[in-house]
């Protein structure tokens, strides 16, 4: 099994346009880019975010003329990428998308790794288990482990969630440099939750404690229901993956989320040595 370097990987992991922001046409990108092509990823990314959307909504938030969205649009709508309800007013993501992201998660190296040990640590805890990646400002869940109780929280791959309010996003932002944690957030900060951290000094004091106790938490940061515990991958570099354990809070208590922390540990340890001894290979 082969794996990036440490700078592909994280060239790879770098967003494509400004960090958390969604795609918009009317900006410049980062790199060159030929600008039909930077429409239809615009919109995919959009559509990714928004679910369904009117052809006004959309030109409206991509800034790009009606009459050539419409035109994209119909091009991608034949291709499969974009679909529309019965009155075609309203686009949402087509079963293109669907296949071309399915087949990102399951050819990746990580998903395939952590699989049985993202069972150990459901099996263990009983509770959901995720594997998420960071992208931009962002962190992306690629893999999932139900809860077995009937009270859980809702998620699902490919769900995108910020950064700054999640158990995942903060142990990956606490494995980067502080710099580089200021260039990717989109400041200020959303709060999504009265508990939200919202402020750069509070929220770079809880990524200081993260990175000294080797994990990071979120009481109710993301949803108020909701309590987690997350740690971070070391390999293939950090600041890129981790794993985590979330419970809601009617039973979250101190012994629950220890029990899962202790999971998450060995698991992520257990993780990291493989990957490891494969690279060296």
């Amino acid at each position: 099994m082969k794996f990036m370097d440490a700078s592909r990987a994280r060239e790879a992991a770098a967003p494509v346009w400004p960090p958390g922001a969604v795609a918009k046409a009317g900006k410049v990108p980062v790199a060159p880019a030929v600008k039909s092509a930077y429409r239809t990823l615009a919109v995919l990314e959009y559509l990714g975010t928004t679910r369904s959307c009117t052809l006004g909504n959309m030109a409206e938030a991509l800034s790009i003329p009606k009459s050539s969205l419409h035109a994209l649009l119909r091009t991608m709508q034949a291709c499969g990428w974009v679909e529309t309800d019965q009155t075609g007013t309203f686009y949402h993501l087509g079963l293109r998308a669907l296949l071309t992201g399915s087949a990102y998660v399951e050819s990746d190296d990580i998903v395939t790794l952590s699989a049985p040990l993202l069972d150990q640590i459901a099996t263990r805890t009983g509770e959901t288990v995720h594997l998420g990646r960071l992208d931009g400002a962002n962190v992306i869940y690629l893999a999932k482990r139900e809860s077995v109780h009937e009270l859980r929280m809702y998620s699902g791959i490919g769900r995108r969630l910020p950064a700054h309010a999640t158990a995942l996003g903060k142990a990956l932002l606490a494995s980067l440099p502080g710099d580089e944690v200021n260039r990717r957030l989109q400041w200020p900060l959303a709060r999504l939750t009265p508990n939200t951290i919202v402020d750069r000094a509070a929220l770079h004091e809880e990524l200081r404690r993260a990175r000294e106790q080797g994990y990071a938490t979120d009481e109710g940061e993301n949803a108020l229901d909701i309590h987690c515990v997350a740690v971070a991958l070391t390999q293939p570099l950090p600041g890129v993956n981790a794993v985590s354990c979330s419970v809601p809070v009617s039973r979250a208590t101190p012994a629950t989320m220890l029990v899962a922390t202790a999971a998450l540990r060995d698991s992520v340890s257990n993780l990291d040595s493989v990957i490891g001894s494969l690279r060296s290979r």
